[in-house]
């Protein structure tokens, strides 16, 4: 199997990452440019202050030194990395496309992808996006960025456990007025303190919803020898309430973020 050299080079720059700078050598090893496609997320929203995207804290490409991004990190190969944050808050798979084609506008070398919770995160069950429509549109998205950016390095991060947000919140009288006052992801979020079996089954499908998106972006990264996806680390993690905005009790906050820098570039860096 013949891997681009494009993708020897990303993980050479994965270890140079872990080097001081000034015993960095090669910095030809590094990504030129790189681009992040997602939603509120990515666009560090809530993280910097009330309801404002905070870019610079981004978990992929913020400049915020505490975050340690992955920009921060793939700064050490090349400080003249140019970076582009082409998500967009309140973004669903449907805009992947679209923010794909900015990417090979670009011409990025290395594409951050993590998308799919607003899919899930509906104002009901019934206005979640299907299976079938999220992996066509998924699908397409990166077929947009294999065909313009033949070279490029693909990192795909999964969707947080949007269950994990009810468990760590539900108990909390601040976490359940935001919710509420806000409309936060009402399809998991709404009667929060109910162990109705109907809204037990409810928040087990919903949450089983994300699981089958995490399932259709690990398959379709795998169609392509230039992405990774993190193996359902995000996934996974038991992140805690502290590491939410108290804004609004949803998004990452600067701790967040930096949780979800340090997670999803040491799951790229191993796959």
């Amino acid at each position: 199997m013949n891997v681009p050299r494009r993708i020897l080079a990303l993980i050479a720059a994965v270890t140079l990452a872990s080097v001081p700078a000034t015993a960095v050598a090669d910095a030809s090893a590094a990504p030129g440019t790189m681009a992040a496609m997602g939603d509120s997320i990515t666009r560090g929203f809530n993280a910097c202050g009330f309801y404002l995207d905070c870019p610079s804290r981004s978990w992929s490409t913020g400049s915020n030194e505490a975050v340690n991004s992955h920009y921060r990190r793939l700064l050490a190969g090349n400080p003249s990395l140019a970076v582009h944050n082409d998500g967009r808050s309140g973004a669903k798979v449907a805009d992947m496309a679209g923010q794909a084609r900015q990417a090979v506008s670009q011409g990025a070398d290395y594409v951050t992808i993590l998308i799919g919770a607003n899919d899930a995160c509906a104002s009901s069950e019934a206005g979640m996006t299907s299976v079938a429509d999220f992996e066509a549109r998924f699908r397409t998205a990166v077929q947009t960025l294999t065909t313009g950016l033949p070279d490029a390095g693909i990192f795909v991060s999964s969707i947080p456990d949007i269950k994990r947000l009810w468990e760590v919140g539900k108990d909390s009288s601040s976490a359940r007025t935001a919710w509420s006052t806000l409309g936060i992801c009402q399809s998991m979020l709404v009667r929060p303190r109910s162990t109705d079996q109907a809204d037990v089954d409810r928040r087990d499908r919903v949450r089983g919803r994300v699981a089958d998106f995490n399932a259709v972006l690990a398959r379709v990264c795998a169609e392509q020898i230039t992405c990774r996806y993190d193996g359902g680390a995000v996934f996974g993690h038991p992140f805690t309430l502290s590491q939410l905005s108290r804004w609004d009790y949803f998004h990452p906050n600067a701790s967040g973020q930096q949780l979800l820098a340090e997670i999803t570039y040491t799951a790229g860096a191993v796959l």
